[in-house]
């Protein structure tokens, strides 16, 4: 007999944010808290939009000529200080392993919180010759940053991600290469995760530390606050120089090459939640999605309609990513509830009736509506749907950014926005850094980037100290 039980409630977002996030990644198994505090379980559910992430931009960094490569774990700390500002950055975040089992080591080795320190150790070891250059090497792996507070996907003290780590002969390849990597990762966020993105450059309080220049991609979330979601990072000639990676030039002159770095996290997981969930779960794009049709036979314990699903599931997953829904543990609206919560993008229902009349019904998750198909055009029907749920779920998040981003030409005006109608404040900034100080204190928010994008906001003073401004700037309290 069919268990009637109800799926787990999930807090409503508009009352509780933060725990209906934390519900949604619970109970959608999709991760869980480890013994460790701040260190994550990813869950399949989880690692498989993960695997989905990580394909899409892996073949569209081999598509520009990378290849993958991967790098120790530890990092002795004497490589770490190498570079002053680097070390100065991570330094409050850095895991130390000080014992190889009941031994002292004689050097500090610190759990990677980044690599450039490592990789540019054997590139200086390697590079000889400018017929060599570029180098256009990435790695996916794992690294640890000891965060304080903690949330899964968003802040954790361990997360997957992928790092670039290039060099390059002239300063203009290297510029070249950081907008290329960024435009990339705006690509694949806004064509496979459906979350539109302002891109633009940092701060220089913002910047990663030891870059020249950091560019980065801002997402923004439900309730209002951005989510910095990618970064692409020029550093000039610091490390080179630091570590002495030295290359004889065209002209037999001995040169340090340009050198950029770029990662995306396991946080774009957390952008997608809070991006697209409602209070009924998770909400999934097709072209990411473990799982984009479920099927969901009616009254299976009927002669005929387990074959007739099965069936079903063999000719749709030559196309599509499939599972089916068999058990018989559960009554089907506990099935619908429960594949709506983990965010399915296509629910298929068939049953005797539907079968008699050579259709399905076919249950869309971004608006909760169905449609009657013929099973004779299934295959062309479902395909067209996932296309429109994918495009409609941009444009949805699109309107919603759009809505939630304001104009502010002065700190009463910012402040009230902040407090009141969180989002995205487009403001004037006069580039002073305590003007961004004064603007972090008072109201919260940073500076999320400088939009490559500058518009006319009607006055060139500063938002901060009406000062003479020609720099446009996104402003918002962030995760």
């Amino acid at each position: 007999m069919a268990n009637n039980q109800k799926v787990q409630e999930i807090t409503n977002m508009d009352k509780d944010f933060a725990q209906w996030y934390t519900d949604v990644v619970l109970k959608t198994e999709m991760a869980d808290y480890s013994p460790v505090r701040g260190f994550m379980v990813i869950r399949p559910y989880g690692y498989a939009i993960w695997e989905n992430i990580q394909k899409a931009y892996d073949k569209r960094f081999k598509d520009t000529g990378h290849k993958n490569i991967y790098f120790p774990l530890l990092i002795p700390e004497s490589l770490l200080e190498k570079e002053a500002e680097h070390v100065e950055g991570f330094a409050p975040e850095v895991a130390w392993v000080t014992h190889g089992g009941h031994e002292k080591l004689e050097e500090r080795l610190c759990i990677r919180p980044t690599s450039e320190t490592i990789m540019c150790s054997m590139y200086s070891k390697w590079l000889r010759s400018w017929r060599e250059l570029p180098y256009l090497y990435n790695q996916w792996n794992n690294v640890v940053r000891w965060e304080k507070s903690t949330r899964p996907f968003l802040r954790t003290s361990e997360f997957l991600w992928q790092e670039g780590h290039t060099l390059h002969e002239t300063a203009e390849e290297a510029q070249a290469e950081t907008l290329q990597m960024l435009g990339i990762y705006r690509e694949i966020a806004e064509e496979f995760l459906a979350i539109p993105m302002v891109v633009g450059r940092k701060s220089d309080k913002e910047k990663f530390a030891g870059a020249a220049a950091t560019y980065t991609m801002e997402a923004l979330m439900h309730d209002g606050k951005a989510l910095q979601s990618g970064t692409s990072h020029n550093l000039g000639q610091h490390f080179t120089k630091a570590f002495d990676i030295t290359f004889t030039g065209r002209t037999g002159e001995i040169e340090n090459p340009y050198h950029t770095s770029w990662g995306v996290s396991t946080r774009l997981i957390g952008g997608l939640i809070m991006v697209h969930g409602d209070n009924n779960g998770l909400v999934v794009p097709p072209k990411i999605a473990p799982t984009q049709i479920v099927i969901i036979p009616i009254a299976q314990h009927k002669e005929g309609v387990l074959d007739k699903a099965y069936d079903l599931k063999k000719e749709l997953e030559k196309n599509f990513r499939v599972e089916i829904d068999d058990s018989d543990e559960y009554s089907p609206g506990w099935k619908f509830n429960q594949w709506e919560m983990k965010g399915v993008p296509i629910r298929l229902e068939i049953g005797p009736r539907d079968i008699k009349n050579n259709q399905v019904v076919l249950a869309r998750r971004d608006k909760n509506e169905k449609v009657s198909v013929s099973l004779d055009t299934i295959n062309e029907d479902i395909e067209k749907l996932l296309e429109d749920i994918q495009s409609s779920l941009f444009e949805k998040a699109k309107k919603m950014r759009d809505e939630k981003t304001y104009v502010a030409k002065n700190m009463d005006e910012l402040e009230n926005i902040i407090k009141n109608t969180p989002g995205f404040v487009k403001s004037m900034w006069c580039g002073d850094a305590e003007c961004e100080q004064k603007i972090k204190e008072q109201t919260g928010a940073t500076i999320r980037c400088i939009p490559f994008e500058q518009e006319d906001l009607g006055t060139e003073e500063c938002v901060c100290c009406s000062g003479k401004s020609e720099k446009m700037v996104y402003l918002a309290r962030a995760y």
